[in-house]
């Protein structure tokens, strides 16, 4: 039945059909899912206070909070393909819940940074959004819909900056001291995600057609080998992409309210705003890249989107160089919206060409690129944990990093045949 099928077009304002009601569900539960994996970021400058953190230790917990999300997306994405995204988004909701409320436990540095490590899990859910999305269009507006998805589901990360210290102010205003107001205020984030675990299962279907266990698909999926895609060059390729737009959006995401407030001395709750204004230019910037992919991919197949793609990549690494070299707070938030454009469409456009790698397998490879994203943020944090290494100049030896990535992605060339896309180096 037609109703039943992959949606050929992507009417934002609907809720109607199983496609579409997946659709806002899964977006935002990726949202809320921000508020629990980078709460604790925009609290950084008082949680530092509290713990007595030095700056090897905040550069630990930043790679901390991105490392277990490396391997969570690869088990996510082979989880997707065989049990299916609606069970899986539920049972990645409630585990991830319980060290995001408990996290407020932690009295050290150590307790602190296990915590973090076991609530960066929840980055996992990336790859269940876009994979549950791929299922629900058809392959000509599959790249929308995916950088839609993703993006509003990453505005969380900008809403979180913005909205955590406001929670933190509310709760010292009822009397707790900030060395208790940090604690309560993860608490939030866990209760939203316990009730996404609900929605996502009471109202989601992991294809048009039903759920894995009323089509057989599991059956249909049990003898096929995944590990085969890992010989494909095109899924490094891929990875190594996200790595440096997705990897620098959470490594920023991070960092962004300490950095404003060390460099530039804002309050927390301004330095917080400042940060969140990068995580909101999601509202369109990754659709952008999706829509802009989908429609040269058109025009010029899939060497186009690769060029695309190489180009943005190009642009997020000047303004990444202008940002480091900003000597004042107005130039550094106007290159900071400049490079945040250009990454978050470098977003976009990885994730219109990645359901396309290998049909048979989209959860697995979803899982990969998304792992390269995080082994990216992981890669970076070493450099903000430097002692020798400021922040500033951090952000400069990741903008050429940035630059080198995307002379690669030129030089690869994308064609499609047998209606898979087919990569070789040019």
């Amino acid at each position: 039945m037609k109703n039943n099928l992959p949606l050929e077009k992507l009417n934002i304002f609907s809720f109607r059909g199983v496609q579409m009601r997946t659709f806002h569900i899964t977006w935002m539960t990726f949202f809320v899912c921000f508020f629990g994996w980078f709460g604790l970021a925009p609290l950084m400058p008082t949680i530092k206070e509290t713990l007595h953190l030095t700056k090897p230790q905040i550069g630990n917990i930043i790679i901390a909070s991105v490392s277990g999300t490396i391997i969570a997306r690869l088990l996510i994405g082979r989880l997707c393909d065989t049990w299916g995204p609606r069970k899986t988004y539920t049972a990645l909701l409630i585990v991830g819940a319980i060290p995001v409320m408990c996290v407020g436990l932690a009295e050290s540095y150590s307790s602190f940074l296990l915590f973090r490590l076991a609530i960066s899990i929840v980055g996992a859910s990336f790859v269940i959004t876009q994979f549950h999305t791929s299922m629900m269009f058809s392959p000509a507006i599959k790249g929308t819909a995916n950088a839609v998805a993703g993006g509003w589901g990453n505005l969380g990360g900008g809403i979180t900056n913005m909205l955590m210290p406001v929670v933190f102010t509310a709760i010292v205003g009822f009397g707790y001291v900030k060395a208790d107001a940090w604690r309560y205020a993860m608490i939030l984030p866990g209760v939203m995600m316990l009730l996404m675990a609900f929605v996502y299962f009471k109202f989601t279907k992991d294809t048009p057609t039903g759920n894995y266990d009323e089509i057989d698909r599991d059956v249909q999926l049990k003898s096929k080998t995944d590990f085969t895609v890992l010989k494909d060059w095109r899924v490094w390729a891929l990875a190594l992409a996200y790595a440096v737009c997705f990897g620098m959006e959470i490594t920023f995401d991070n960092v962004a309210a300490l950095h404003f407030v060390q460099e530039y001395n804002l309050t927390q709750s301004s330095a917080g705003f400042w940060a969140g204004a990068f995580g909101f230019m999601n509202i369109f910037a990754r659709a952008l890249g999706g829509i802009f992919a989908d429609r040269v991919g058109r025009s010029y197949g899939m060497r186009g989107k690769g060029l695309l793609l190489a180009s943005v990549l190009l642009l997020e690494g000047v303004g990444l160089l202008l940002f480091a070299n900003a000597g004042n707070l107005p130039l550094a938030i106007l290159s900071m919206i400049t490079f945040a454009l250009f990454l978050k469409m470098a977003n976009g456009a990885t994730y219109a060409i990645t359901p396309f790698v290998n049909t048979k397998n989209v959860g697995f490879v979803s899982g990969v690129v998304g792992a390269g994203g995080n082994v990216g943020g992981m890669l970076f944090g070493f450099l903000f944990k430097s002692e020798s290494i400021t922040y500033m100049q951090a952000f400069g030896y990741i903008g050429m990093i940035v630059i080198a990535v995307s002379a690669i992605i030129f030089v690869t060339r994308f064609s499609e045949a047998k209606k898979a896309l087919e990569l070789t180096v040019a």
